[in-house]
């Protein structure tokens, strides 16, 4: 891994922690929700205060997550909105924090120019006994206030300028007034400069959970599914009648199709779809190379060509689908018969605009591996485990082309591979025709 530490591939956008006083206000909050505090002069944290360093110092990761629900974050900074979030359990945590701090930006970076806002991501459910309790989530709260209470007192502080107001007797009431006096000196003057934090109420939907082995529920959609990436029968009974695993290709692509969720990406508005497979066939081909042994240390694509003419009926078939695929994007050739059993089937498909795009293309990148950009753009726990076993001709491969290729431009390569940006409402069903009735490459089975 210190290879994708040493390109930014890895705890890569963190914070920088390193000022007595920003250490001082963490190590306030730190205590104020764990009864923990670090003796390190310096560290990192993402989004939601986390420490690689500190998780080490005290031996436990989840020192900011425990049981793996209820996650509490620690805000010094609003620049933490565009930290990562590490160890994430619900694919939902960053887009709340961020959400919320982008929502209170003004009032957090106030607040945090004095004090560490600490907090949590609160729902009703403290402990996951079973697969059930998941759905048992549906809102979460965002609690939130600095180690001082400065939210809480200038809240209580407004009430009683309320009553100081509209009492007859107000201005007499001297305990009313000494109240008022002791809370001003800690908030400052709440009529001019209100404290207050909005956006604090998000649903949580369509989600995924690393939790029993990992999970995608599917609740808020027409026909509503969880696919898992375990054992069909490990997770007991489920308040959703359809339950997939990930070798049920036939019935996940049927569920994708009938949602709506996912789109071929030669016909992808406005993405150079023989571009994206053409890469996808290097990345089948690196793996290839890999296995049998070959030198990838500089290869280029002109390599990779001489590579798969090598192979000949050797190429795996993955590699063969994307092939055929090409030659009809080219205009060289036949719609090809890709039905979703093939390998190469959902390295063709990527998710259509909406709420749901993040997480359809995370597990279009679980059911497509081999495509190691998208795997690590989307589904980076996953990415990480499988790097630790892959041949050190590929981690080398693979580092280099995401330093060279990725990090220059992320937010152009996410367009370019996957649209715009997610809309807050739901994307309009695409116009039916020929392909949207029948699937992509032809009728899919139907499911269960």
């Amino acid at each position: 891994m210190k290879r994708l530490i040493e390109k930014g591939l890895m705890f890569g956008n963190l914070i920088h922690v390193s000022s007595p006083a920003l250490v001082d206000r963490y190590n306030r909050a730190l205590d104020h929700l764990t009864g923990k505090t670090t003796g390190l002069s310096d560290f990192h944290i993402d989004i939601s205060g986390y420490s690689p360093e500190v998780g080490d110092e005290l031996d436990d990761h989840l020192y900011l997550n425990p049981n793996g629900v209820n996650r509490q974050f620690i805000l010094l900074t609003t620049e933490q909105k565009t930290a990562p979030l590490l160890g994430a359990k619900f694919s939902t945590s960053r887009g709340i924090l961020r959400d919320f701090i982008e929502a209170n930006e003004p009032q957090l970076f106030a607040l945090t120019a004095h004090d560490a806002v600490a907090g949590e991501l609160a729902n009703s459910v403290y402990e996951l006994s079973s697969p059930a309790r998941l759905f048992d989530i549906r809102r979460i709260v965002v609690e939130a206030d600095t180690t001082r209470a400065h939210v809480k007192n200038a809240e209580e502080l407004a009430g009683l300028i309320t009553r100081f107001r509209d009492e007859e007797d107000g201005w007499w009431d001297d305990v009313l007034i000494a109240e008022m006096i002791g809370l001003a000196r800690e908030t400052g003057d709440v009529t001019r400069n209100p404290v207050a934090l909005t956006g604090t109420v998000a649903e949580q939907g369509n989600f995924w959970t690393e939790h029993f082995g990992g999970l995608y529920v599917f609740r808020d959609v027409e026909h509503p599914a969880a696919i898992t990436t375990g054992a069909r029968a490990d997770l007991g009974d489920l308040p959703l009648r359809y339950v997939f695993e990930l070798k049920d290709r036939d019935y996940i692509a049927r569920f994708l199709e009938l949602n709506h969720l996912a789109e071929p990406i030669v016909r992808a508005k406005g993405a150079d779809g023989a571009a994206i497979l053409r890469q996808k066939m290097d990345f089948i081909l690196v793996e290839a190379g890999a296995t049998l042994g070959h030198d990838l240390g500089h290869v280029t694509r002109r390599d990779l060509r001489q590579l798969a003419q090598r192979l000949g009926d050797a190429l795996p078939d993955a590699f063969k689908g994307l092939a055929e695929m090409l030659r009809w994007a080219e205009g060289g050739g036949g719609w090809p018969h890709i039905n979703s059993r093939h390998p190469a089937y959902f390295y063709t498909l990527r998710a259509t605009a909406g709420p749901n795009r993040d997480l359809v293309n995370q597990l279009l990148a679980e059911l497509a591996p081999l495509d190691v950009r998208q795997l690590f753009i989307c589904h980076k726990a996953l990415f990480y485990r499988l790097y630790a076993t892959w041949p050190e001709a590929k981690k080398a491969f693979v580092a280099d082309f995401l330093e060279r290729e990725y990090q220059v431009d992320k937010a152009g390569a996410r367009k370019a591979l996957f649209g715009s940006e997610p809309a807050m409402g739901d994307a309009p069903p695409p116009d039916e025709d020929l392909i949207d009735l029948v699937g992509p490459w032809g009728a899919v089975r139907k499911g269960r």
